[in-house]
């Protein structure tokens, strides 16, 4: 089965790695950039199954036009991914207003006003994939992330009840989260215009590994996150939050059991406050989580 893709953010990193190997499998991709020149030679490569646009992610008519363009060129679209991202170093109190609008608006709005777009071309075939990619600061957060963080735990919370919402129409969603990749985001990390040395032994050890990612051979190379995600999509099944990368599960692993002494130390605080109030509602009964 040939399947028809649209990733964002293909210049460089996992967007990149992952459109080729899209087009190597034989899929049909619209491979999207803020600057199309910068995918050329993918198109050059793969002249009957890739195609270029435009896409700022942040551009709503952008947006529209490169949805339009998959429909034109292939037909429909099987499988979104929103790969676009960005990152913010700073501490909460560094944050200003504009730069966290700026931020969110590119991890969150723009994915969102993405599936919007894609939704109805998938209801109608009566299928498809949306591919959310997040991070493992999605499940916790890292000092002088505080921003990102906020970006990756919006998305993930958006794509768990999207998950639920279009499971009936045949469309699955999956939330992937890498670890530490081998990629240019730690370079091209923005920083705050506001910077209070209060904050700078607190977050430097985590600003100094980010900047250094690219470089560093320990890390997985963008070739292993294409894989998994090719993978995904030619399950039959998966869960919806997937991390992905050499660390990531020892990584995460550590996140699940700090949450597990957490709510622990919180229910026996709570109990320790005594009879809980005879007259309070009871707990409304918590979902199945959707895998």
């Amino acid at each position: 089965m040939t399947r028809r893709w649209l990733v964002t953010g293909c210049s460089s990193g996992l967007g990149r790695a992952l459109a080729g190997a899209v087009a190597a499998a034989g899929d049909l991709v619209v491979v999207t950039a803020r600057d199309p020149s910068s995918v050329q030679d993918l198109a050059a490569r793969f002249p009957d199954r890739v195609t270029t646009a435009a896409l700022d992610v942040c551009d709503p008519g952008q947006c529209q036009a490169a949805v339009a363009h998959a429909v034109a060129r292939f037909g429909g679209l099987d499988v979104l991914v929103n790969n676009a991202g960005a990152g913010l170093f700073g501490a909460v109190e560094e944050v200003a207003d504009d730069e966290l609008r700026a931020q969110l608006e590119v991890l969150a709005v723009a994915p969102w006003r993405l599936v919007r777009l894609a939704l109805p071309l998938m209801r109608g075939q009566g299928s498809g994939h949306i591919v959310n990619v997040s991070s493992l600061a999605g499940r916790m957060g890292f000092p002088g992330l505080s921003a990102y963080v906020a970006g990756k735990y919006a998305l993930e919370g958006m794509s768990q009840a999207l998950a639920a919402e279009v499971a009936p129409f045949g469309i699955r969603v999956s939330v992937v989260q890498p670890g530490q990749f081998a990629t240019g985001y730690g370079t091209a990390l923005a920083e705050t215009a506001t910077r209070i040395p209060a904050y700078a032994q607190g977050t430097g050890e985590v600003r100094a590994g980010l900047r250094g990612m690219e470089d560093n051979p320990a890390l997985s190379r963008p070739e292993l996150f294409a894989a998994h995600v090719l993978r995904l999509i030619a399950a039959d099944a998966a869960p919806v939050r997937v991390p992905i990368g050499a660390d990531a599960y020892a990584i995460a692993g550590a996140i699940e059991e700090s949450a597990r002494d957490e709510l622990a130390a919180a229910r026996a605080f709570v109990e320790g406050a005594g009879a809980p109030d005879s007259t309070a509602p009871a707990a409304a009964a918590v979902p199945a989580p959707v895998t």
